[in-house]
This record gives C-alpha cells, structure tokens and sequence, in this order.
C-alpha cells in the first residue's frame, strides 16, 4: 500500500538525520577552512584541508555504514515504529544506510565548491538531486509499484550520480587551481593541524545537526501514536518542506563560506554586505513557494499519495498551511546562523539553534496531548522559529 510505503519512509527519515548531522559536520569543518585559506590566498592549505577532509570522512563513513547496518532495528524499535510499517521501515534504513558515501561526499563537494566561491554548481547539483530524487520517487513507486524498496532505491541512485559527479569536477578544479597557482609543488595530503581546526568547526556542527535529529526523532516518535494516516501525511508534507528548508540551509552554507573568505581576505566590511544580498535573495525564493504551497498544497501532497489517502492528504495540507508563512522567519535564522558559522562564533550559533529545538519538541508534546492532537506538533515549528531567529539576529548584530 503507497500510504503504508510513505509512512515507513516518513518514519525512517529521523534517523537517517542523525547520518545528515555527521555528514553536515564534515561539510563545514571542511568548507569554512577551506574558505579562509582560499580567502588568504594560501591554495597548497586549501587543498590539504580537502583532502583531509576526504580521508577523515571515509573512515567516519565506514564506522557509521557498519553501526547502521547492525543496530538499525534496535533504533525503529526505539522510536515506537508501529509493527505494520516495521518490516518497510528497516528496508529503507538499511539501502540508506549502504549509501553512505554517497551521502558524505557528496555534501563535502558542495561545500568545497562554496568555499571556492562557486555558488552556483553545488546549486546544481542541489537541483539535480532533490528534483531527480521526487520524480524517480513516483516512477519506482506508483509506475513501477515498488513500494518502499523503490522510495529506497531512487534516494540511493540520485545520490550516488550526484555524489560521483561532483567529486570529479571538485577534483578537475583542484587540478586547475594547482596549474595556475602552484606549478608543480606537492601538496600534503594529511595535515593533523589543519584537521584541529576543521574538528573545532565540524564537532559543534554535528552536534548542533545531531540534537536538531534527535529532536525530530522525538517529535516522530509523538507523530507515530497517532497512527499510520497521520505519519503518512507528514511523511508526504515533510519531503516538500524539506526541499525548501534545505535550499535555505544552502544559501546559509554559503553565506558561511563568503564570511569565511572574507575574514580570511582580512575584509570584515564584505561580511554584512553578503548578509544583506543573501536576505534579499532569500525573501525573492520565499514569495513563489510560500503562494505556491498555500495554494497548491493538495495537489502537491497527493503527489506523493494514494487516491484514497484522503485523512493523510489533509494531514499534509494542514501542516503545509502552518508551516509555509513562516518560511521567511526562519530563512533569515539560516542566514544568520551561517554568519555566526562563519565567523567561528559556534557558541552563539549552537545557542539559537538549541532553543529552537527545544522549544519545537516541548510544545510538540505539550499540545499533541490537548484536544489539539497532531495540529499540536505542527504548531510548535513556528514559535521554534520565531523565537530562534530572534536570537541568531541578537547574536548576529552584537
């Protein structure tokens, strides 16, 4: 049954988060540093901090592919997966879990790529990824009638071709970068001190991308007793926020990036500059997709649906009407933040973060248990925001 398959999918999600957490650390340990060498000008430490990062990350790869593969059942069974979607829950992890390097290589290029000042393919890439992973969703699912395995299998392809594409152009352009600036000097390939650095900006980002999961997991397990209609429609919802989230939390990395390079280049005054054009970019994506989702949203949710969803479906729309308006609320948190990342101000960034975490499981729980129900859960996503981006704003301007 699709809605089954989508709940188990919805239901697998949270965890494959906490595999998104280390793969996000590695990406900005990697990019920040990278930024500020590039930045400086030094190209020989750039390249030393990438292919750092490249040996650090497959190590961590391996471990993480091998944890989740053995302790993968235990997780769902610790989230109160319900017994219906159980055996499609463990087949998504599992096929999820052996992508891994996709996965984490794939976020490492297009961090490099925005460390080099190159915003626009990892975009690209972004774009080729999220809309190829939709599409061939549908194809496995409702043309092929795979079920789950397919949902499994498409985010597996989709990674793996975006993951190999932009690993060899990262490495061409490393290529050109030595040919044009270096000339045949060699370049080291493990640096222990540049690897401290690039830790000292990666454990707090993991940490802070580890607790955001953590809380979703959370907030999946409250979902979850509220039955497989309700998991199924925000299974289908959250796939659509998240295209949006993630496109925001993009620019945010980037933004990163630009500070980075401009603190490295010893040009402070730029930093503001970028904050102030990436806000503007940031409220012209906002505009399409907060009318498109608030008018759209059913046909957009049944996408992903089966026709007699029809308690899913307005699950979905629901949430999607909730969430939509304060897209621009927390696209300027995401800027913000990644200033604050930037800049190496990890304290304050994890700081804003946590208390939008907290907040969002808290009244998650809280309201779920009134006459609320689900609308409860849905509800705490925007006071999280708002109250967060009040304090990435206070840190960012102090």
């Amino acid at each position: 049954v699709v809605k089954n398959a989508l709940a188990a999918v919805g239901n697998s999600y949270e965890i494959t988060l906490i595999y998104m957490a280390f793969a996000f650390g590695c990406n900005m340990g990697c990019s920040v540093i990278a930024a500020q060498f590039f930045g400086a000008k030094n190209y020989r430490k750039m390249k030393t901090t990438v292919y750092t990062t490249f040996i650090y990350s497959a190590v961590l790869c391996l471990i993480l592919t091998l944890t989740g593969l053995f302790a993968g059942g235990a997780l769902l069974h610790l989230i109160h997966t319900p017994a219906d979607i159980f055996a499609d829950s463990k087949l998504y992890l599992d096929v999820y879990t052996g992508g891994l390097v996709f996965l984490f290589f794939y976020n490492i290029a297009t961090g490099i790529f925005s460390a080099l000042g190159d915003s626009k393919t990892p975009f690209i890439f972004l774009a080729f990824s999220s809309v190829s992973n939709v599409f061939v969703d549908i194809l496995f699912v409702k043309s092929f009638h795979m079920g789950v395995a397919g949902v499994a299998w498409a985010t597996f392809i989709c990674q793996g071709v975006s993951c190999i594409l932009s690993v060899i152009v990262v490495l061409l352009r490393l290529r050109k970068i030595k040919d044009e600036h270096e000339g045949h000097q060699k370049v080291q390939v493990f640096s222990g001190e540049i690897f401290g650095k690039m830790l000292k900006i990666a454990i707090p980002s993991t940490l802070q991308q580890g607790f955001v999961s953590i809380g979703n997991i959370i907030i999946q397990s409250i979902i979850n007793s509220f039955g497989s209609d309700v998991i199924a429609g925000y299974a289908a919802a959250v796939k659509l926020n998240n295209m949006v989230i993630t496109t925001f939390t993009m620019l945010g990395n980037g933004v990163s990036n630009f500070a980075a390079q401009n603190l490295g280049a010893q040009k402070i005054e730029r930093i503001s500059q970028g904050c102030k054009a990436a806000l503007k970019l940031i409220f012209l994506t906002c505009v399409p997709v907060v009318i498109l989702y608030l008018t759209c949203s059913g046909s957009l949710v049944q996408l992903f649906m089966d026709e007699n969803s029809i308690e899913a479906k307005k699950v979905g729309v629901e949430f999607l009407h909730i969430l939509a308006p304060f897209y621009f609320v927390v696209s300027v948190k995401l800027v913000a933040d990644g200033i604050l990342r930037g800049c190496g101000l990890m304290v304050r960034f994890m700081i804003a973060t946590f208390t939008d975490l907290i907040l969002r499981v808290g009244i998650a729980a809280v309201l779920s248990a009134t006459a609320l129900g689900s609308t409860g859960i849905w509800m705490a996503w925007p006071v999280g925001w708002c109250i967060g981006t009040a304090l990435s704003m206070v840190f960012y301007v102090t």
